[in-house]
């Protein structure tokens, strides 16, 4: 049984649900405690270790570390994905804004601080690196290029590239921003469903995924003692990291598929 609450612990503080913007609202020490909980994720790995070791020896303890670790994996990326929606909505959200501003003639520093006082942390720092830039006389669109937050296909690069282009061929930067604008939300859109149409499938992975797990334990409640058998020698050692290695290759492959979907 304690074997039993312990392997209930992990699967508990792995599917922790992440902070997001309405955590603002709460209180701090609140915060303070969720934030602890969400720094115990780093001790999964080692404890699913110990629990494979306790429940089907050394095998048990590379099936238990290398399945966590899979699921470290799958969480990070799936956090990933909806940083970068977060950050897109953020960035055209600073973009209407901006080109709102720009339209009634604002000057484009202005423009730039004001979108910055109104937009949300993950992309207020590039508005004001903005405002500064256009202040001191600098190029903006190596400011933004130089961005953290610029990434391959990243929507601050084609941001960059419009101003550079208003810049070099005197073209309405309102025109070109906006029409960076609409296309970021077009393609966010496109994104979130892709998204929500993969919800299905990854739902299924996840659930053939936690059926060997799930079975291991039935037996064991049924008094079938499976982890004997597992735990007999080398034939069942060897049968559990073959096991755990089959479990391991489908999850990653049908996550590598949804991830090239999306791509």
């Amino acid at each position: 049984m304690l074997i039993l609450a312990l392997l209930l612990a992990v699967v508990a503080v792995l599917c922790w649900p992440e902070i997001n913007a309405r955590d603002r609202l709460r209180s701090r020490q609140v915060r303070v405690v969720l934030g602890s909980v969400r720094s115990m994720r780093f001790l999964v790995v080692p404890a699913a270790a110990v629990v494979g070791l306790a429940l089907a020896g050394p095998a048990g303890l590379l099936a238990g570390a290398g399945l966590a670790l899979l699921g470290g994996h799958h969480w990070r990326s799936l956090r990933g994905r909806r940083a970068r929606l977060a950050r897109a909505d953020e960035l055209t959200a600073g973009l209407r804004l901006l080109v709102a501003q720009l339209r009634a003639g604002a000057h484009p520093a202005a423009a730039a601080e004001g979108a910055a006082a109104e937009a949300g942390p993950a992309v207020a720092g590039v508005f004001r690196d903005m405002a500064a830039t256009v202040r001191l006389g600098g190029d903006v669109a190596a400011v933004l290029r130089g961005h953290d937050l610029v990434e391959p296909r990243a929507p601050l690069g084609r941001v960059a590239r419009a101003w550079a282009l208003a810049e070099r061929h005197g073209v309405a930067l309102a025109d070109l921003l906006d029409a960076v604008r609409r296309d970021v939300e077009r393609r966010t859109a496109f994104h979130r469903g892709v998204e929500a149409k993969l919800a299905g499938p990854r739902s299924t992975a996840a659930v053939l995924t936690g059926l060997p797990v799930c079975g291991l334990l039935f037996g064991e409640a049924l008094g079938a003692d499976p982890l004997a058998v597992l735990n007999d020698g080398m034939f069942g050692q060897l049968l559990l990291l073959v096991g755990a290695a089959l479990l391991a290759a489908g999850a990653s492959w049908t996550l590598r598929l949804t991830e090239v979907v999306q791509s």
